[in-house]
């Protein structure tokens, strides 16, 4: 996904208390952890002791799961790419003219970034300083080129307009998608006029259309 995402407001505040005690974590849920601490001081700002005071944990705790943070890292950009990527070997994505397929690939891609919004969100903050986040850069411009060819496979079947740049239209697109991860927050006692996950999906999906089509 190209588009960068402009930093949320702090989550210290909001943060619900930690268990303590090892035996109380499991891999999965410290990666939780660590992914709310790297979205809240970025990934260069945190230290093992940032990570070790937010999961209530001795620093050697957090050894016994993780070789250290960059394994931690690595873990949440790979869920959440991982759960990308899993969205263009879906049967809708992969069969039918190219349209359908790209509209399907837009919708499930808005879906993800919903479901797995923190590790998404963090994926949108890597720079590039580490290997793992060039690893995760270069997966997601992978993920780029794949979608845009699949817009220009449909401007090439008649269904979209040909007057428009595939991978410009596709980068927009997705600057759309990954800009939600500014402003929604999921609460369970939202006001009923709040934008639930179906309805932003909805729109990014009928927004997009209304411009790609002929």
């Amino acid at each position: 996904m190209p588009a960068e995402a402009v930093p949320a407001e702090p989550a210290a505040a909001k943060r619900s208390p930690r268990p303590s005690g090892r035996d109380t974590y499991t891999p999965e849920s410290l990666l939780a952890v660590a992914v709310e601490v790297f979205i809240e001081r970025g990934y260069d700002g945190t230290s093992m002791e940032h990570l070790s005071r937010a999961a209530g944990i001795s620093k050697s705790s957090i050894y016994h799961h993780v070789r250290g943070k960059e394994e931690l890292l690595r873990r949440a950009t790979a869920r959440a790419l991982d759960g990308l990527f899993a969205v263009l070997d879906e049967p809708a994505a992969r069969r039918g003219r190219a349209v359908e397929r790209l509209e399907h690939v837009i919708r499930r891609t808005a879906e993800v970034l919903l479901a797995e919004l923190p590790y998404v969100t963090l994926l949108l903050r890597v720079r590039g300083n580490t290997r793992t986040e060039r690893w995760a850069l270069e997966r997601r411009r992978e993920f780029d080129r794949r979608v845009a060819a699949l817009l220009r496979e449909a401007v090439a079947e008649g269904d979209l307009r040909a007057d428009l740049d595939a991978r410009l239209a596709t980068r927009l697109i997705f600057g759309m998608i990954n800009s939600v991860v500014e402003w929604y927050r999921p609460q369970p006692d939202a006001p009923s006029d709040s934008p639930d996950g179906e309805r932003i999906t909805e729109t990014v999906v009928r927004l997009a259309f209304e411009g790609l089509r002929k």
